[in-house]
This record gives structure tokens, C-alpha cells and sequence, in this order.
């Protein structure tokens, strides 16, 4: 999700200051992604840079609120209405870490699946926990952003199985004379994506 546009969905809401678009952030998303208010105001800042929200006169107890612009209402509508690629997404750093993990000497590879297998088991139960402690109504906005964390838990513990099976029957090619440096990892690397697919 785009900090940007989570500031610009909370300031269609009503004006509102930095501490409190944080506050709205994190009660939106069930405090599952935390900002800090330096992240707030710096956004803010580009925000009105990009002429997207504009600031207001100071209350009395010196916080300076924003509201959302014209323009800023556009650009939020356009987010809404625009699907997500999988491109726009960041790497996946444990398939990397793994690929590196095959093709780094004196590294065991199935200790390092086990591992983060104990590890994402224990996230999903807790985020299972969190799911079933209420079910009000206004819980509705974090229980989903619990539920996709949920099924990313689930599909990552299927993919850590598919990848132990793969490693049951991959056995690293020996490299040949010449072959070093980047070339060779990357063969490493194809010969192990190759057999993830069989």
C-alpha cells in the first residue's frame, strides 16, 4: 500500500492533522503496518508539494491540519481504480534468500526453510488469534487486512513445502572448469528453478 494514498483516503475523510492521520493509519490497517510520524510528515510535505492536499492555519494548540485538494481527490480516485501489478510490488527477499542459500558454500538450505517455516507458522497462528477476537462490525477494515496477511501466511508455508520437496531431489551440478563467479551461481540458480517446476 501507498502511505501517499492511505493519507490521501484518510484526508477524504475530514481535515485532519499529522498525529492524527497516524493514529487513523494505523486503527485503519489494525495497526498491522506502523508508521512514524516523521513518515507522516514527510509525506505530507510531498503531498502539497504535488499540490494533492494543502495546509491550514494553525489551531490554537500549534497543529497545523490538511485537507485533501481537488486534484488529490483525482489522483486517490485513479489509485482506487487502478489494479496492482505484481511489478509494483517489492522482491520477494526470501525466494532471493533462498536462491542465494543454494548457491552459498556451508549453507544448510533445508535449515533455512525450516526455520522460517517455524517462523510463519507462529505469525499465522497469532494473526489467526487476532481474527477471531472481535467481530464487530467496525472491525471490518483491519479483520481484512488480517485476513490477506492471513492467506500470504498460508501460501508462503505451501510454497517453504513445495521448496523442501524440490530440495529432496536437487543435486547442485558440479561446476565446470572455468565456471565461476556469477555465471556459476546462476546456473545454480536455474537448475533449482527448473526443478522447483518439475
Amino acid at each position: 500500500m501507498s502511505i501517499r494514498h492511505g493519507l490521501l483516503a484518510l484526508l477524504e475523510r475530514g481535515q485532519m492533522y499529522g498525529y492524527q492521520l497516524r493514529a487513523a493509519f494505523e486503527e485503519s490497517t489494525g495497526s498491522t503496518w506502523p508508521l512514524n510520524i516523521g513518515q507522516v510528515y514527510t509525506t505530507l510535505n510531498r503531498l502539497e508539494r504535488d499540490s494533492l492536499v494543502r495546509s491550514l492555519p494553525e489551531h490554537e494548540g500549534g497543529q497545523r491540519p490538511y485537507e485533501i485538494t481537488d486534484a488529490g481527490r483525482a489522483d486517490l480516485a485513479l489509485w482506487f481504480a487502478t489494479p496492482l501489478s505484481r511489478a509494483d510490488r517489492p522482491r520477494d527477499e526470501l525466494s532471493i534468500k533462498l536462491a542465494l542459500a543454494l548457491t552459498t558454500p556451508g549453507v544448510d538450505v533445508r535449515s533455512v526453510v525450516q526455520t522460517q517455516r517455524s517462523a510463519t507458522m507462529r505469525t499465522l497462528q497469532e494473526l489467526t488469534r487476532l481474527k477471531y477476537a472481535s467481530d464487530q462490525p467496525e472491525d471490518l477494515p483491519w479483520r481484512l487486512v488480517l485476513d490477506a496477511m492471513v492467506f500470504q501466511a498460508e501460501a508462503e508455508i505451501r510454497w517453504l513445502d513445495h521448496c523442501e520437496t524440490s530440495l529432496v531431489r536437487y543435486r547442485p551440478a558440479p561446476p565446470t572448469a572455468g565456471q565461476v563467479g556469477p555465471a556459476g551461481a546462476a546456473g545454480a540458480v536455474r537448475h533449482a528453478d527448473e526443478e522447483a517446476r518439475r
